[in-house]
């Protein structure tokens, strides 16, 4: 691939977001009604390609048991205020009215107080009681402490998630995670992430995890471009990461890993494009912030906006336009991509030809820079 060269001595590679590329219809069209979007990951079926990423804005035991039921999938975030305090609602409460210029230092205070195991179990199996698949988020540091608990609770997927996880983290100070090891001996499917390379995601697939979470530092509530200089465009991240699916189909014998876009994913159409180039599903954090039921009420942060030596997020106002029922399914009464998210993929992919997201991914893809007005 044709490098740039950014001076005498450094080249790079040009990478391409969302807003750099376009898919093209190209084939019949069909009916929106006709079109299947729904996956499979392991044994575990959903109606529509959406997981609900594991920050305390977007996901509460209760828009989780919400969601399930709608078809997709619900993380809860096993390291936030559902699993440190036994009522957060009026924390949430309180950081949603909080001044921009104190809310990083005061969610640190908040977030301060340690993770109850006692209230892991209780949440997971909330969850659980209500009928959906269960999935439950711990970051790597504290998968270690915390994962027996979260098995015992009846965890349906565990999920490793980071601002970036590594087959081969190196540490003087303690033993790190040995993801190869810890999944092997896992008795229920694991998803990790993020990676935004073709070598990251391939070494994660080798660990026998049954989905990669793509992303680096491009999230709405992420500062991580500026505060460490490090982002990963997304288009570009999730056909790299698809490759690496691809090769390693070829190296183990068929065993297929899903690709899952994990942030930047912030309207329908990033939707569409996240699919065209190789997600299996999507992974919303902000788009479901949106929800008028939504934990965050108007609000959206995750963790790196309260990390207690160097934050990397923000709490950030996205507003509270719709229900989260409208806001998957419509009638939307917005023109911005913000509501009636699986109607537009349908839609998309029917004006396209296709019948099923595994077909989309071959959709022709543009590089075609988008000029907001």
């Amino acid at each position: 691939m044709t490098e740039i060269e950014i001076g005498r001595g450094k080249r790079g590679r040009r990478a391409y977001s969302f807003d750099d590329i376009a898919i093209v219809p190209s084939r019949r069209t069909r009916d929106p009604e006709e079109v299947s979007v729904g996956w499979q990951i392991d044994a575990y079926h959903f109606d529509i390609p959406v997981i609900a990423a594991p920050m305390d804005s977007v996901i509460s035991p209760q828009s989780a048991i919400a969601l399930g039921k709608l078809g997709g999938l619900p993380v809860l975030d096993l390291e936030g205020l559902w699993t440190r305090y036994e009522d957060p609602a009026p924390l949430l409460a309180e950081i949603a009215t909080l001044d921009p210029a104190l809310a990083t230092t005061r969610m640190q205070e908040i977030y301060r107080t340690e993770i109850d195991p006692d209230l892991v179990t209780e949440r997971l199996r909330e969850i659980r009681a209500s009928g959906v698949t269960v999935a439950g988020a711990l970051t790597p540091q504290r998968t270690q402490q915390l994962w027996k608990t979260v098995v015992d609770a009846g965890v349906d997927l565990f999920v490793i998630r980071g601002t970036t996880v590594s087959a081969e983290h190196v540490s003087g100070r303690a033993e790190p995670l040995n993801l190869k090891r810890f999944i092997y001996e896992l008795d229920v499917p694991v998803i990790v992430g993020g990676a935004a390379s073709y070598s990251a995601a391939l070494h994660l697939m080798r660990t026998g995890a049954a989905g990669v979470l793509v992303g680096f530092g491009g999230g709405a509530a992420h500062t991580t471009r500026r505060t460490l200089g490090i982002h990963a465009p997304m288009a570009s991240a999730i056909a790299d990461v698809a490759a690496a699916r691809r090769d390693y189909l070829d190296e183990s014998g068929g065993r297929y890993v899903h690709v899952i876009a994990d942030g930047g994913v912030g309207t329908s159409g990033d939707i569409v494009k996240a699919v065209a180039c190789g997600a299996d599903a999507v992974m919303l954090g902000a788009a479901l912030a949106r929800a008028t039921d939504a934990p965050g009420r108007g609000y959206h942060w995750g963790p790196e906006a309260h990390h207690p030596e160097l934050p990397r997020g923000e709490r950030v106002e996205v507003g509270a336009v719709a229900p989260l029922e409208e806001i998957l399914f419509g009638p939307s009464r917005f023109a911005d991509g913000t509501t009636n998210l699986v109607g537009a993929l349908r839609r998309a992919m029917a004006t396209s030809g296709y019948l099923d997201l595994k077909e989309f991914q071959r959709v022709e893809v543009v590089v075609a820079p988008y000029q907001r007005s």
